[in-house]
Formats: structure tokens, sequence, C-alpha cells
């Protein structure tokens, strides 16, 4: 069995099962915080990212992050 290597960047599936939300909840979700950091549209907004917004432990989400 390969081991699992952790993703950088964060999805909208992932930030779907991580919330509890609809799709469009989570890409809106998405554009927010991309923008209240300043992303460019092309960027990808990484796990750390999305925790450190959240208040989320990152280590209570990794193991919901598909690969």
């Amino acid at each position: 069995m390969k081991p699992r290597i952790p993703r950088l960047c964060i999805y909208t599936k992932d930030v779907q099962c991580i919330t509890g939300k609809s799709e469009r909840y989570s890409r809106d979700l998405i554009h927010t915080i991309k923008k209240s950091l300043n992303k460019e549209p092309h960027q990808v907004l990484t796990v750390a990212e999305f925790c450190t917004y959240m208040g989320i432990p990152h280590e209570s989400i990794q193991h919901l992050i598909i690969n």
C-alpha cells in the first residue's frame, strides 16, 4: 500500500466535507478567503490558509482531505 501524500491545496469538495455545506457555499467561501488574502484568481488556496482563516486546527482536518 502506498503511503498517502498530503496535499497542500484545498478544493471545493474538501470544504464541503469539512463544513457540511453545499458546493455553492464552499466555492464562495474559497473565493472570499482568496480575496481576503489578496490572491490572484489563478493562485490556489492552501490547507494551512483555510485552517487559519476558519480557526480550525490543521491536524483536525488532515484526515478529511481527499487525495
